[in-house]
């Protein structure tokens, strides 16, 4: 059951405290695309989210969006947010992950992954031994294959609840 649990779970990407992930060593933050970043319908990313990104650049973070998305999908977000992307990220497989560490010269313990599924990128994030962060969807539309990992997520999570080992709104940091 650890493969589903977070390292740390948070309300959103504009709640997480990065400086204390800077503290730990973390370099590397790989960001979900889709209910992480923006909800699947847009198109471009929000202000917020440029404001965000625009931030965490000038921490030092190398800030990437890793998706299971296509090129396509991401090419507007990749523009705009000035950042590198991992399309047909095939999450939870560990290959792109170990790719991005390779390409970008990072170690397990300079990286972490932020998203909002735990099938996809807290397995995939805790399969490689990276820093994995869980924060809730943006919003309720998804795409087709996702709504039935949502469907599976909250069987795991009702495990993980009666087990006391994850309850979802129950959040928490390093």
């Amino acid at each position: 059951m650890e493969k589903y649990i977070p390292d740390m779970y948070q309300q959103s990407i504009y709640t997480i405290d990065y400086s204390k992930l800077l503290n730990k060593g973390i370099k590397c933050l790989l960001f979900d695309l889709d209910n992480t970043l923006v909800p699947v319908i847009d198109k471009i990313p929000t202000e917020k989210l440029k404001e965000l990104f625009s931030n965490l650049q000038k921490m030092g973070f190398k800030v990437i969006i890793f998706s299971n998305s296509t090129k396509k999908r991401l090419k507007p977000f990749k523009e705009e947010l000035n950042v590198d992307c991992c399309a047909f990220a095939r999450k939870p497989q560990k290959t792109k992950f170990l790719l991005i560490m390779k390409e970008y010269n990072f170690n397990v313990n300079e990286v972490a992954i932020i998203g909002d599924q735990i099938l996809t990128d807290i397995v995939g994030g805790n399969k490689v031994g990276i820093l994995t962060v869980l924060v809730n969807p943006i919003s309720n539309k998804d795409f087709f294959i996702t709504k039935f990992n949502r469907f599976r997520e909250r069987m795991i999570m009702k495990k993980l609840r009666n087990k006391n080992l994850f309850s979802k709104g129950r959040y928490y940091e390093l």
